[in-house]
Protein backbone atom coordinates (compact mmCIF):
# COMPACT_ATOMS: atom_id res chain seq x y z
CA UNK A 1 0.00 0.00 0.00
CA UNK A 2 1.38 3.33 -0.92
CA UNK A 3 1.86 6.17 1.58
CA UNK A 4 3.32 9.31 2.03
CA UNK A 5 7.21 9.40 2.31
CA UNK A 6 7.94 12.92 1.89
CA UNK A 7 6.75 16.39 1.05
CA UNK A 8 8.36 20.10 0.57
CA UNK A 9 7.23 23.14 -1.04
CA UNK A 10 8.70 23.28 -4.57
CA UNK A 11 8.81 27.12 -6.38
CA UNK A 12 8.26 26.79 -10.12
CA UNK A 13 8.02 28.92 -13.40
CA UNK A 14 4.49 28.23 -13.08
CA UNK A 15 4.09 29.40 -9.27
CA UNK A 16 4.38 27.72 -5.71
CA UNK A 17 3.06 24.03 -5.09
CA UNK A 18 3.82 21.66 -2.22
CA UNK A 19 5.31 18.30 -3.82
CA UNK A 20 4.67 15.15 -2.20
CA UNK A 21 6.07 11.79 -2.79
CA UNK A 22 3.80 8.40 -2.43
CA UNK A 23 5.24 4.50 -2.63
CA UNK A 24 5.72 1.34 -0.80
CA UNK A 25 8.66 2.15 0.92
CA UNK A 26 11.20 5.11 1.53
CA UNK A 27 13.79 4.11 -1.18
CA UNK A 28 11.37 3.82 -4.01
CA UNK A 29 13.50 6.21 -6.45
CA UNK A 30 10.81 6.62 -8.57
CA UNK A 31 7.65 7.73 -6.17
CA UNK A 32 4.12 8.79 -8.36
CA UNK A 33 4.25 12.50 -6.91
CA UNK A 34 1.27 14.42 -6.02
CA UNK A 35 2.13 18.44 -6.89
CA UNK A 36 -0.44 21.03 -5.59
CA UNK A 37 -0.96 24.26 -5.97
CA UNK A 38 -0.46 26.55 -3.35
CA UNK A 39 -4.39 28.39 -3.55
CA UNK A 40 -6.37 25.14 -4.00
CA UNK A 41 -9.48 25.35 -2.13
CA UNK A 42 -10.35 21.59 -0.61
CA UNK A 43 -13.83 22.84 0.35
CA UNK A 44 -15.00 22.56 -3.49
CA UNK A 45 -14.41 19.84 -6.43
CA UNK A 46 -10.65 19.80 -6.33
CA UNK A 47 -9.01 20.13 -10.25
CA UNK A 48 -6.94 17.24 -10.68
CA UNK A 49 -5.31 16.20 -13.79
CA UNK A 50 -3.82 12.73 -13.73
CA UNK A 51 -0.33 12.84 -15.67
CA UNK A 52 2.14 10.15 -16.90
CA UNK A 53 5.53 10.00 -17.03
CA UNK A 54 7.23 10.97 -20.11
CA UNK A 55 10.53 11.87 -20.37
CA UNK A 56 10.84 12.82 -23.77
CA UNK A 57 8.10 15.04 -23.56
CA UNK A 58 8.91 16.79 -20.69
CA UNK A 59 12.67 16.82 -20.69
CA UNK A 60 13.60 16.74 -23.71
CA UNK A 61 10.92 18.58 -25.34
CA UNK A 62 10.23 16.14 -28.06
CA UNK A 63 7.77 17.10 -30.54
CA UNK A 64 6.28 13.39 -31.59
CA UNK A 65 3.94 13.90 -28.40
CA UNK A 66 1.72 16.88 -26.33
CA UNK A 67 2.70 15.49 -23.03
CA UNK A 68 5.42 17.80 -21.82
CA UNK A 69 3.06 20.86 -23.07
CA UNK A 70 0.43 19.11 -21.40
CA UNK A 71 2.11 18.79 -17.86
CA UNK A 72 3.17 22.87 -18.59
CA UNK A 73 -0.34 23.63 -18.97
CA UNK A 74 -1.27 21.47 -16.04
CA UNK A 75 0.43 23.39 -13.98
CA UNK A 76 -0.40 26.58 -15.21
CA UNK A 77 -4.02 26.06 -15.05
CA UNK A 78 -3.82 24.69 -11.04
CA UNK A 79 -1.58 27.32 -10.36
CA UNK A 80 -4.17 30.19 -11.55
CA UNK A 81 -7.49 28.30 -10.34
CA UNK A 82 -6.01 25.65 -7.70
CA UNK A 83 -6.10 21.99 -7.89
CA UNK A 84 -3.33 18.95 -7.92
CA UNK A 85 -0.97 17.34 -10.88
CA UNK A 86 -1.04 13.45 -9.81
CA UNK A 87 2.21 12.73 -11.90
CA UNK A 88 2.01 8.87 -12.20
CA UNK A 89 6.11 7.21 -13.04
CA UNK A 90 4.58 5.12 -16.21
CA UNK A 91 6.87 6.05 -18.51
CA UNK A 92 5.55 5.19 -21.93
CA UNK A 93 1.74 3.95 -20.95
CA UNK A 94 3.73 2.04 -18.62
CA UNK A 95 6.26 0.02 -20.90
CA UNK A 96 9.49 1.91 -20.06
CA UNK A 97 11.96 4.13 -21.58
CA UNK A 98 14.01 1.45 -22.96
CA UNK A 99 10.54 -0.19 -24.82
CA UNK A 100 9.56 3.50 -25.78
CA UNK A 101 12.85 4.00 -27.64
CA UNK A 102 12.14 0.70 -29.76
CA UNK A 103 8.88 1.83 -30.31
CA UNK A 104 9.76 5.06 -32.07
CA UNK A 105 12.07 3.50 -33.85
CA UNK A 106 9.25 1.21 -35.15
CA UNK A 107 7.17 4.05 -35.58
CA UNK A 108 10.19 5.74 -38.10
CA UNK A 109 9.16 2.58 -40.56
CA UNK A 110 5.11 3.33 -41.06
CA UNK A 111 3.96 1.91 -37.75
CA UNK A 112 1.34 4.06 -35.76
CA UNK A 113 2.22 4.13 -31.55
CA UNK A 114 -0.27 1.42 -31.02
CA UNK A 115 1.11 -0.90 -34.00
CA UNK A 116 4.51 -0.57 -33.04
CA UNK A 117 3.70 -1.34 -29.32
CA UNK A 118 1.90 -4.04 -30.54
CA UNK A 119 4.41 -5.39 -32.64
CA UNK A 120 6.62 -5.86 -29.61
CA UNK A 121 4.46 -7.55 -27.86
CA UNK A 122 3.71 -4.98 -25.66
CA UNK A 123 0.11 -4.02 -24.45
CA UNK A 124 -1.21 -0.64 -26.40
CA UNK A 125 -1.14 1.22 -23.04
CA UNK A 126 -0.60 -0.47 -20.07
CA UNK A 127 -1.31 2.54 -17.45
CA UNK A 128 -3.26 2.02 -14.16
CA UNK A 129 -4.86 4.99 -13.11
CA UNK A 130 -6.11 2.51 -9.90
CA UNK A 131 -3.03 4.28 -8.08
CA UNK A 132 -4.34 7.82 -8.76
CA UNK A 133 -7.17 7.12 -6.90
CA UNK A 134 -5.43 5.70 -4.19
CA UNK A 135 -3.34 9.29 -3.82
CA UNK A 136 -6.78 10.84 -3.96
CA UNK A 137 -7.75 8.73 -1.42
CA UNK A 138 -5.45 9.89 0.57
CA UNK A 139 -5.30 12.78 0.17
CA UNK A 140 -8.90 12.85 1.35
CA UNK A 141 -10.22 14.45 -1.73
CA UNK A 142 -13.48 12.97 -2.77
CA UNK A 143 -14.92 15.64 -5.24
CA UNK A 144 -13.46 16.28 -8.71
CA UNK A 145 -13.06 18.41 -11.65
CA UNK A 146 -10.84 16.31 -13.73
CA UNK A 147 -8.39 17.66 -16.62
CA UNK A 148 -8.11 15.25 -19.34
CA UNK A 149 -9.40 14.34 -22.77
CA UNK A 150 -9.05 10.22 -22.01
CA UNK A 151 -12.23 8.44 -21.89
CA UNK A 152 -10.37 5.62 -19.52
CA UNK A 153 -9.38 8.39 -16.89
CA UNK A 154 -12.99 9.22 -17.09
CA UNK A 155 -13.98 6.13 -16.45
CA UNK A 156 -11.61 5.01 -13.50
CA UNK A 157 -13.20 7.95 -11.60
CA UNK A 158 -16.53 7.11 -11.96
CA UNK A 159 -15.98 3.61 -10.80
CA UNK A 160 -14.37 4.90 -7.44
CA UNK A 161 -16.00 6.73 -4.71
CA UNK A 162 -14.43 9.71 -5.97
CA UNK A 163 -17.09 11.72 -7.84
CA UNK A 164 -16.46 13.57 -10.77
CA UNK A 165 -18.28 16.42 -10.69
CA UNK A 166 -16.90 17.70 -14.64
CA UNK A 167 -14.23 16.94 -16.86
CA UNK A 168 -12.06 19.67 -18.31
CA UNK A 169 -10.69 19.34 -21.69
CA UNK A 170 -6.95 19.32 -22.05
CA UNK A 171 -6.32 19.60 -25.85
CA UNK A 172 -2.84 20.95 -27.27
CA UNK A 173 -2.69 21.50 -31.23
CA UNK A 174 -1.15 19.02 -32.99
CA UNK A 175 2.33 20.09 -35.07
CA UNK A 176 3.61 18.31 -37.84
CA UNK A 177 5.32 15.19 -35.76
CA UNK A 178 2.49 14.66 -33.28
CA UNK A 179 -0.56 15.00 -35.91
CA UNK A 180 -0.38 10.80 -36.43
CA UNK A 181 -0.09 10.67 -32.23
CA UNK A 182 -2.93 12.67 -31.94
CA UNK A 183 -4.94 10.89 -34.31
CA UNK A 184 -4.26 7.58 -33.28
CA UNK A 185 -5.79 8.87 -29.64
CA UNK A 186 -8.60 9.70 -31.13
CA UNK A 187 -9.34 6.86 -33.39
CA UNK A 188 -7.59 3.85 -31.53
CA UNK A 189 -8.05 5.30 -27.72
CA UNK A 190 -11.06 7.44 -28.27
CA UNK A 191 -9.54 10.50 -26.86
CA UNK A 192 -12.32 13.55 -26.92
CA UNK A 193 -9.78 15.51 -29.16
CA UNK A 194 -11.74 18.31 -31.79
CA UNK A 195 -11.12 16.94 -35.33
CA UNK A 196 -10.06 21.02 -36.11
CA UNK A 197 -6.61 20.41 -34.34
CA UNK A 198 -5.89 16.97 -35.52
Amino acid sequence: MIKIQAEANVPTEHGNFRMIAFSENENDWMPHMAIIAENTDFSKPVNVRFHSECITGEVFHSKKCECGQQLDAAMKYTHEKGGIIIYLRQEGRNIGIINKLKAYSLQEKGFDTVEANLKLGLPADDRNFGVAIDILNLLDIKDINLLTNNPEKVKHVENSNIHLNSRIPLQIPANENSKGYLQTKRDYFGHLLDDNDN
